[in-house]
């Protein structure tokens, strides 16, 4: 590129590629480093033989057609994306949950959801009338509360201000207390059991967390087509149409400051690469890390205060055969091995997951065309500690004793698996486990957190995650800037843009 770059964005996940795309569409010449040798974060896709596999994209909405903010994703993504970018949607219900002894679908749209839930439970229509009320609060809370993470500090303190009453009634409940009163525990047991997609238990979820995400999925969940690596596709070729640039194995060492100021970044391979703003999409605890010891010492011990997300493993499956024809479908699985379903995975060597989430990919995907060739994703939330011992190592020269342990694993999370779909049992001709280890080597994430930071309540009244940071020239963006996902962390990386060039904040409205 030539010199002069007006910004570098330090990651390519979803946060990194919308603020790259939003400020190359408005003319800004902008770098994007990226530490992998694949462009994408978690949106990223992997071959096995015959088999794809998507290790962070499962479900997605406000990609449809629905007007207003049901369908602003979607809308925002064909900007600064382009038009290549499709979604089909995953059906009717997107989602089922079980728990011993029971199923319950979730349907789309939200009054279908909502109908089936007051005839299934009529003695609790009370509660569930309360639960949606509360759920419209905490989408205005929302909307104020990561719209002031991209103000300017005076004017994010004002937003907070006057939406303080809002904020306490939705922060200060958790999920489990918001449902609490329902005669019959499968209703709260439904209500709540979706957690892992926002990676906090009920009894720790602050409601409005909980509100948000799975508000999210009421106009529908889709999945895009040809796989989640269409979307670093068109983010790079949206990019580089603008004059932007992508670098893959490229490793940030050092946010460089000079005068106070972010003034570029410095690789691990010894090169220097200036730029007026340093964007970074790398989690702010890597953020804090690359910047030169004694900056920002303020900023480094609030962000020392908040825990690290929980983690997770996977297990990879390949199907050999017609997994529809027995009993599979694009809607995903939640499977509670008991009523707690709060329960996080403490000992994954020493018993079965407390609760799996089972995902069919190759269902959802409108352009996969092998009617025998299928794929299964199975997530398990878990606690990083019993990886810790080996997070020294790199991928390939892991000890023999952690390599025991996965494939113990494995095949017991398989074998779980398969006592819950008996039917696809024999079709299984693949299986691979991906552990915390792996997060933390392919994206980076600190402890190997699904959602980085924690998204706790304290989290959320603290003005320390916000996409301006105390270092002038320096902006946080993806999930510690905003929300968690895929949408939380376009959001961040969009708002971060729009804090460097607010014209930005006219077509976000759009």
């Amino acid at each position: 590129m030539k010199p002069g770059l007006d910004a570098v964005v330090v990651g390519s996940g979803m946060g990194g590629l919308a603020a790259a795309a939003a400020l190359a569409h408005r003319g800004r010449r902008v770098l994007v480093l990226e530490r992998h040798s694949q462009l994408g974060g978690l949106t990223q896709t992997f071959r096995r033989g015959d088999y794809t596999f998507a290790p962070g994209v499962h479900y997605i909405g406000g990609v449809g057609d629905a007007p207003g903010p049901d369908g602003q994703f979607g809308r925002l993504l064909r900007r600064f994306a382009g038009e290549e970018l499709r979604f089909a949607s995953v059906g009717s219900p997107y989602d089922i949950v079980r728990i011993p002894g029971y199923e319950f679908p979730i349907e789309a749209p939200l009054a279908a959801y909502r109908a089936r839930l007051e005839a299934e439970f009529p003695e609790d229509g009370a509660v569930i009338r309360r639960y949606f009320a509360a759920c419209a609060e905490a989408e205005r809370a929302g909307a104020a509360l990561f719209g002031a993470a991209a103000l300017p500090a005076p004017l994010a303190a004002a937003v907070r201000w006057l939406n303080a009453g809002r904020m306490r009634r939705v922060l200060e409940p958790t999920t489990a207390e918001m449902v609490c009163c329902a005669r019959d525990p499968r209703l709260a047991a439904v209500l709540t059991s979706r957690w892992a997609d926002y990676g906090l238990p009920p009894e720790r979820a602050p409601f409005a967390v909980h509100a948000l995400v799975t508000g999210s999925y009421y106009a529908g969940a889709y999945y895009p087509v040809g796989g989640p690596g269409k979307f670093a596709q068109a983010f790079a070729r949206s990019i580089r149409a603008d004059g932007g640039e992508l670098r893959t194995d490229s490793r940030v060492a050092e946010i460089r400051v000079e005068r106070g100021r972010a003034a570029g970044v410095r690789l691990e391979n010894g090169e220097s690469i200036d730029a007026a703003t340093v964007v970074s999409a790398m989690g702010a605890y890597n953020t804090v890390s690359a910047l030169p010891d004694g900056v920002a010492p303020e900023w480094r011990e609030s962000l020392s205060r908040f825990d690290t997300g929980l983690s997770y493993i996977a297990l990879y499956v390949g199907f050999r055969g017609d997994i529809r024809a027995r009993g599979a479908t694009a809607a995903n699985v939640w499977v509670h091995e008991s009523e707690d379903i709060g329960r996080v995975w403490e000992r994954p060597a020493d018993e079965d997951a407390p609760s799996i989430f089972v995902s069919f990919p190759s269902l959802k995907d409108a352009a996969h065309e092998d009617p025998l060739r299928h794929t299964a994703e199975i997530v398990a939330a878990c606690r990083w500690d019993p990886f810790a011992a080996w997070s020294g190592s790199s991928p390939g020269r892991r000890p023999e004793e952690y390599e025991a342990t996965k494939a113990w694993i494995a095949e017991r999370l398989l074998a779980q698996f398969k006592r819950h779909f008996p039917g696809l049992a024999a079709l299984v001709d693949f299986h691979e486990l991906s552990t915390p280890l792996s997060q933390a080597s392919y994206v980076g994430a600190d402890r190997g957190a699904m959602y980085g930071i924690e998204m706790s309540a304290a989290r959320l009244r603290s003005g320390a995650l916000r996409t301006r940071t105390p270092v002038p020239g320096l902006y946080l963006a993806g999930q510690d800037a905003a929300s968690m996902g895929v949408q939380g962390a376009f959001m961040g990386g969009l708002m971060a843009a729009a804090a460097i060039e607010p014209r930005l904040w006219l077509e976000m409205g759009r």
